[in-house]
């Protein structure tokens, strides 16, 4: 493939035609030409290099271009973008950076086009394709990127220690370019990663949790996840998932190793469902074992209760790792704490009581809530699946049959408070909520129907020995 054939878009002509007026030589650069080469869907983000002003090419390109776009400058990152027919452009000259060990930003001066090419991450994001009409289309390939691509691995353009001790994040994005490309990391630079894990203490929080998610969004997380645990990057910012791993035996009992189980779920879940923060659930839903964990010689290894702590380690772990709190926070924890709840309606004595239960607390997430039980069948015992399936197939039916009679999925009470405080001259207090509770409780066990007349009635009847009951010293 010809690198002429990766700039065949009329925007590089325009390009080609401003650099050579302004006698600057101009290169398209990093993973536009990396998955141009692959085959993959093209980002909608294009890098050019200028050998000398990135920012001044950007301005007289918008001044060429018919609509004239505006160009935004970052001063302070010598670039400049531009959007243009939906694709963003940034523009920045070529420069050589060197690094003090406490951070990973970077001194630069300007360079040659070699030098901006040294800095790259990757060889595979170090190819650059020639704009100026002089060569124009010619693919410039100092470090093998293009033997890399076809070998499917992930290797630094210099020596991998001092590129992942000058910026740590490397680590990051070396593993979550193996995942999305499902590609090898070269043993060197694996060891690299390994050697420098440390180093990931200099790195904000905010870029590794944008690295991370990317690696969570993948087709199959499992292989980001299980790199991350063996180059030892993991404890560094999820040491509650780090602490998964390891089996442990007492008088011939073992139970199985949770970290692997859970990338392995992550992976299911992954192939139903693009939410990242149900795939947040799947990684944290067993995250309150190793803290529960103790061993019964009647029952064997036990984990009780841990749904419920791993629950209430969401919250926290969200704020430290500066993800979205609020909803997104309190959607997780919920299916965190609910993610045994469905396995206990497969028994055949359970009642609708529980069903509605069920439906009451997960309300229009209960469809998320089966995807996360379901991904955590992992074993491979093939019968046992079926037979696992089959029972929460049947737990679905019923989930489907309750909610057609009773309706229960974002419950609103069919009695207001004020119709309350009507009723029975209340002013606003307890008694209300006790009445309120009163019919929740009667509409969840089957006693009432979940409708206005039924909720009246029973409120009539129920209301005032709730009363009489609550004034009793």
């Amino acid at each position: 493939m010809k690198g002429r054939d990766i700039i065949s878009d009329d925007i590089f002509k325009t390009i080609s035609d401003v650099a050579d007026a302004m006698k600057v030589e101009a290169y398209v650069v990093g993973g536009y030409v990396r998955d141009f080469m692959l085959k993959r869907p093209l980002p909608n983000d294009i890098d050019v290099v200028a050998v000398g002003s990135g920012i001044e090419l950007a301005e007289k390109l918008s001044e060429a271009l018919p609509k004239k776009p505006k160009v935004t400058v970052f001063k302070r990152f010598g670039t400049a973008m531009l959007r243009h027919n939906d694709i963003e452009l940034e523009f920045v000259g070529a420069r050589k950076e060197s690094y003090r060990a406490d951070s990973r930003k970077p001194t630069v001066e300007d360079g040659t086009l070699e030098d901006d090419q040294r800095r790259r991450d990757f060889t595979i994001n170090a190819l650059a394709v020639r704009l100026n009409n002089d060569g124009f289309g010619e693919l410039i390939d100092p470090f093998n990127g293009l033997t890399d691509l076809e070998n499917e691995i992930i290797q630094t353009p210099l020596d991998p220690d001092i590129t992942f001790s000058d910026d740590p994040l490397r680590m990051m994005r070396a593993i979550r370019f193996a995942a999305q490309l499902h590609f090898t990391i070269h043993p060197k630079t694996l060891a690299a990663i390994r050697k420098n894990a440390d180093r990931l203490h200099i790195v904000s929080v905010e870029r590794i949790m944008t690295e991370f998610n990317k690696i969570m969004t993948c087709e199959r997380p499992s292989e980001g996840l299980a790199l991350l645990f063996e180059t030892g990057l993991l404890p560094y910012f999820l040491p509650e998932i780090n602490a998964l791993q390891g089996v442990e035996e007492v008088e011939g009992q073992l139970h199985k190793d949770n970290f692997y189980h859970t990338i392995e779920v992550v992976d299911n879940i992954s192939k139903n469902t693009e939410n990242l923060w149900l795939r947040w659930a799947a990684l944290l839903h067993d995250i309150g074992k190793p803290v529960v964990k103790k061993f019964d010689s009647k029952v064997g290894w036990t984990f009780h209760g841990h749904e419920f702590l791993g629950g209430k380690m969401v919250p926290r772990i969200f704020k430290r790792l500066k993800l979205p709190l609020g909803s997104t926070s309190k959607y997780v924890q919920k299916m965190v704490a609910m993610s045994s709840r469905p396995t206990a309606l497969t028994n055949e004595n359970v009642t609708d009581s529980a069903v509605r239960r069920l439906l009451f607390d997960a309300g229009d997430d209960i469809d998320d809530l089966m995807l996360l039980v379901e991904a955590d069948i992992t074993t491979k015992n093939e019968r046992r699946k079926r037979k696992y399936l089959n029972n929460f197939r049947e737990v679905r039916e019923r989930l489907v049959k309750v909610e057609e009679e009773d309706k229960l999925r974002n419950w609103q009470p069919p009695i207001s408070g004020k119709e309350i405080m009507d009723a029975f001259n209340l002013p606003p207090g307890r008694e209300v909520g006790l009445i309120k509770s009163a019919i929740k409780e009667a509409i969840l066990d089957g006693e009432i129907h979940n409708d206005y007349d039924a909720a009246m009635a029973f409120m009539k009847e129920k209301g005032p020995h709730i009363l009489q009951s609550d004034e009793k010293p």
